[in-house]
């Protein structure tokens, strides 16, 4: 393993690139060939995401996006050489001394380890329906703690067979600060991101088509109780076998629109003192009681 440290002494050495100057909304948008187009920023022939931290580097190795190369703080290879004999032969692993890798990242680097990794193409929507058992729509979530947290909690409650679907307004799974509080989730749950807008609500008719059940999750007081739902889960009385969780933004929710195309609407009931769950608990509470784990 001590043969494959390629130690970098020089914070503009080309062969860290990727690392430098970490702005991940820059690096999504000139890196994702299915990013928007435009003269200020052009794609390149190498679409990259950055991984933070042992945890969701255990993830980032086991998922389907190939490894570029690994960045790691010199003082930490002893501690992680476990995981580092999981990293394939091709791929190379720097090493640096925290102050050159602090001038590489441009900040600094709590847990000493990163790694890039290629994107990959999301899978069609026709793919994702066809392979789900269950489903979670997510509409307009900017905030990435947010998108990250429902990440991991569909892989912690609901294991396989429950993708995500995206809106075009959504923030990119693959940043940094989502991977990381997805714990490298976002990885391994498959995820397509519609990339029109006009194309959304016609989307989620979609979704009902292919034989699920649309659930708009939402505070307002004509929604029907979750727990009724779960009854007519059981019972199999729902329009369609497959259920949809929609989800919408933190503060205004779905939009008036998805609520409208949805074939419920859904509540988690409160206490009279507060209005609303963070959309990251309330997600969690409903594929708790609507979706049971597989695998």
């Amino acid at each position: 393993m001590i043969d494959r440290f390629t130690p970098i002494h020089d914070p503009n050495d080309p062969r860290i690139e990727p690392y430098r100057n970490q702005r991940d909304a820059w690096l999504k948008a000139a890196h994702n060939p299915d990013a928007p187009k435009s003269e200020s920023v052009q794609p390149t022939k190498d679409p990259l995401f950055i991984t933070e931290g042992s945890l969701v580097l255990e993830h980032h190795t086991a998922s389907r996006y190939p490894l570029h190369s690994v960045l790691i703080d010199e003082s930490k290879t002893q501690s992680h050489t476990e995981l580092l004999e999981t990293i394939p032969e091709s791929v190379p692993i720097y090493t640096a001394a925290r102050p050159i890798l602090d001038q590489i990242t441009g900040y600094p680097i709590h847990r000493g380890l990163l790694a890039a990794g290629h994107r990959i193409k999301q899978p069609p929507l026709s793919d994702l329906l066809n392979s789900a058992r269950a489903l979670v729509i997510l509409e307009d979530l900017a905030n990435h703690d947010n998108l990250g947290s429902v990440f991991r909690s569909v892989a912690a409650l609901c294991g396989t067979g429950v993708p995500v679907l995206l809106s075009p307004r959504c923030c990119d799974p693959l940043y940094r600060k989502s991977l990381r509080v997805s714990m490298g989730h976002a990885l391994t749950i498959p995820y397509t991101q519609i990339q029109e807008q006009s194309d959304w609500i016609p989307t989620l008719t979609t979704v009902k088509d292919a034989g699920f059940t649309t659930l708009a999750l939402t505070p307002a007081r004509d929604a029907l109780d979750i727990e009724q739902i779960a009854q007519e889960t059981t019972k199999n009385t729902l329009p369609a076998p497959k259920l949809a969780l929609m989800l919408g933004a933190e503060g205004p929710g779905l939009t008036p629109e998805s609520i409208q195309a949805a074939s419920h609407k859904v509540k988690i009931p409160l206490a009279s003192t507060a209005d609303s769950l963070n959309i990251s608990v309330a997600a969690a509470v409903a594929l708790h009681r609507l979706i049971p784990p597989q695998g």
